[in-house]
Formats: C-alpha cells, sequence, structure tokens
C-alpha cells in the first residue's frame, strides 16, 4: 500500500541516531531546491530524503490543475567513498483539473514512476572546495495512468558546487535528459540547467535561492520552462534535517506556484 510505503519510510527518517557520526561527512542532502549537490553519502550508510507533502497550482489556457504528491521519496546509499546508487519514487499524487470555459472537472491519483541513478564525485566528494559530480538515470513507467509518464526516460545530471566562503557557496547543476514525447510514441531531446546560492544561516540553517531552465524539444509542443526557487533548511541533529521552500513560475510554460517542505533522514 502506498500509503504503509510512505509512513514507514518516514518512520525511519526520524528514528534516532543509534552510531557515532564523528567520522561521517556533514549532512548533504539533495533536497530541498532545485540544484542537486555534488556531495556523495559516506560508503556503507543509508539516507532518507522525502517529501511529506508537495502542493502546486498552474492555470494556462482556460484550464486550472491542482497536484498534490505525498510521499516523494529518495533513497541513497553510499558504494564506496565517491560513488552512491539512488532510488526514488512518489507514493501518491493526486491531480485535479478544472476547465474554466467550459466548467468540467476531472481527477486522477496514484503512484509515480521509478527513477534508478547513480551518482559518482570527480572532485571532492564531501562537497567542499570546488566538487563536481556526474549523475546518470533512468526512470522507469511503473507509475499509475495519468500520474507517471508511460515510458521510460533517461537523464545525465551534472552537480557542481564552489565554496565562495566559509558559508556561502555557489551552486548549479546543468542536466540533459531523453524525455517521452507527449504523444507517447519516442523520446526528444530535453537540457538545461539550475543555478544559484546556497548560505549556511548560522550551524543549524540553511537557505538557498535559485532559478532553473530548460528546454523542452517535445515535437508536438516545444516550450522553455523557468523557475525561481527559494528553500530553508533546519538541521536539529548531525543526520536529521528538515526542510521547506517554494517554487514560482517565471514564464507562461512553466507552472505558477509550487510549496513543499520535507525531511533527510542519515542512518
Amino acid at each position: 500500500m502506498p500509503g504503509r510505503t510512505a509512513l514507514l519510510a518516514l518512520g525511519l527518517a526520524l528514528l534516532p541516531a543509534t552510531a557515532a557520526h564523528a567520522q561521517l561527512r556533514d549532512l548533504c542532502p539533495e533536497r530541498p531546491g532545485l540544484d542537486t549537490p555534488p556531495c556523495i553519502v559516506d560508503k556503507g550508510h543509508f539516507q532518507i530524503e522525502m517529501g511529506l507533502a508537495d502542493w502546486t497550482r498552474d492555470r494556462s489556457d482556460g484550464q486550472s490543475t491542482t497536484t498534490l504528491s505525498l510521499g516523494d521519496s529518495e533513497l541513497r546509499y553510499g558504494l564506496d567513498d565517491s560513488t552512491e546508487i539512488r532510488a526514488n519514487w512518489i507514493a501518491y499524487s493526486h491531480e485535479r483539473q478544472h476547465d474554466r470555459i467550459s466548467g468540467e472537472r476531472s481527477h486522477v491519483s496514484g503512484i509515480g514512476d521509478l527513477g534508478l541513478s547513480l551518482k559518482h564525485a570527480l572532485l571532492h566528494p564531501d562537497g567542499s572546495g570546488f566538487s563536481l559530480a556526474v549523475a546518470p538515470g533512468i526512470t522507469l513507467p511503473t507509475g499509475s495512468h495519468g500520474i507517471g509518464d508511460g515510458s521510460w526516460s533517461a537523464s545525465l545530471l551534472i552537480p557542481a558546487s564552489y565554496a565562495l566562503t566559509e558559508s556561502l557557496s555557489l551552486i548549479a547543476t546543468p542536466e540533459i535528459d531523453a524525455a517521452p514525447d507527449s504523444d507517447g510514441h519516442g523520446r526528444h531531446l530535453a537540457y538545461g540547467s539550475a543555478g544559484g546560492l546556497s548560505a549556511d544561516l548560522g550551524e543549524k540553517w540553511n537557505g538557498s535561492l535559485e532559478m532553473q531552465f530548460i528546454r523542452d524539444r517535445d515535437p508536438a509542443d516545444p516550450s522553455t520552462q523557468a523557475l525561481g526557487s527559494m528553500s530553508l533548511a533546519f538541521k536539529p541533529t548531525e543526520s536529521l534535517m528538515l526542510d521547506a521552500g517554494a517554487n514560482v513560475g517565471l514564464n507562461h510554460a512553466t507552472p505558477d506556484a509550487e510549496v513543499y517542505f520535507g525531511v533527510s533522514r542519515r542512518f
């Protein structure tokens, strides 16, 4: 059951620490925000990162779409000092559409597709100094009809960060994707990058300001999406982080607004 799976993942994420963390790197989740950090999970350790709730609203061409996702989870495991494997999946998503011209309403709900990927650090796997990684991945069409893409896709991310000071870093994530065509037949190229600033706001807080531009060359409807993002994270312990964030669409092709909050836990 999707709900039970999400509750189990949340329970694991909130378990108290049972091992010493003196030799572990600083906790470095891939959430919140638009960028993917280049840091790698410590060898032999798991990390669960879960979006507890994610709400998106988009209004365009007389159509209003609202999406609520619960249990957007990623599991990461450190294979060695420079490499980790990752799996991500949405436990439940509900999408509601309203045609404001005709008044018709429809909705669909279910589970999301399964993503599998690997991330390998080329420089500084702890994320210090100038850090660089590559992250190839594939998404399998395991999601419910109307929720998943309905076909496989592939991606290559190149996460990078550069420490300007002890508390301020530049972050960027160029990417290139083989994305499914909207008509379900074949794939097309999508590419772009996220980038921004990440700042430590004391020992337990971190904030980020980011933007992302993605060019999607779907033969039926090519578009360029532009997002602005602001996020905040709080780390009460060395292996637990809570986060919240908001994204705003900067052009007509991008969803208008998104808000979310979640938790990350290393064990």
